[in-house]
């Protein structure tokens, strides 16, 4: 029940999921904040509309956001989308629908997602290694070998993978996955730093992998967790026979 975690007047942070470009401003991410007005339903939450500088914010329905909630418990986080905007009185209010599920939350985690990606990666060779070093630009010896893997997690920070080999804790790797964005099939081609290597109690010969990603683009970062978003719905919508 979502009334067991989220009361009314927790405090909520309000996150454009997707970038904003203002005029002769850099694109970013707004923050609004806000508390909450009443739990409506399992799915549904009505919150005050925030303010800016006396100001109301009317933020545009059918649009999705990222909520933070502030409760005695810690931080939740879920993802919601505006449905309705009215007057209740004097105040007015935004109608909310939850598009994933409530989660404990620390400001450091990304939300991992369960998946079967089909990878393939190597180890960096040491002139590569070399110029990461040197922070200069990605250079990659073309044509090596690459070894399949399975990634059975996915985060804006990292990935969790199977293989039949070994890599050590601390390895550089090279990986190469696709995911589906905006209904396009795209390549992403990472560098991740191996963080722990265990061979699986259940499955002799097969090893899992926990790895994080390093240097990675800001833009690559947002659309991996916009296809997390995206996944994350459809499981809901899912779940809801919808």
């Amino acid at each position: 029940m979502l009334s067991n975690y989220i009361v009314p007047g927790n405090k909520i942070e309000i996150q454009a999921v997707e970038r904003v470009k203002h005029a002769n401003e850099e694109e970013k991410k707004k923050v609004y904040v806000s508390q909450v007005r009443d739990i409506i339903s399992d799915d549904e939450i009505e919150i005050d509309m925030p303010m800016e500088k006396s100001k109301l914010i009317l933020l545009p329905v059918n649009t999705e956001f990222d909520l933070y909630f502030y409760t005695p418990q810690g931080l939740y986080q879920c993802f919601a989308n505006v449905i309705d905007r009215y007057k209740d009185g004097t105040q007015y209010v935004l109608l909310m629908e939850l598009t994933s599920n409530l989660r404990k939350f620390q400001r450091r985690d990304y939300y991992r997602l369960s998946c079967a990606l089909e990878m393939s990666a190597r180890l960096l060779e040491k002139e590569e290694k070399e110029a990461m070093d040197n922070k200069a630009d990605l250079y990659l010896v073309p044509g090596l070998p690459l070894k399949r893997s399975v990634v059975v997690d996915i985060s804006g920070g990292g990935i969790r993978f199977i293989s039949s080999f070994q890599y050590e804790p601390d390895n550089l790797i090279y990986c190469k996955y696709n995911l589906i964005i905006d209904g396009v099939s795209k390549e992403y081609t990472l560098i991740c730093k191996v963080l722990t290597a265990r061979e699986l109690d259940n499955r002799p010969g097969v090893f899992e992998h926990r790895a994080q990603y390093i240097d990675i683009d800001t833009l690559d970062r947002e659309e991996i967790i916009r296809f997390i978003f995206e996944e994350e719905r459809k499981h809901r919508k899912r779940e809801k026979g919808m």
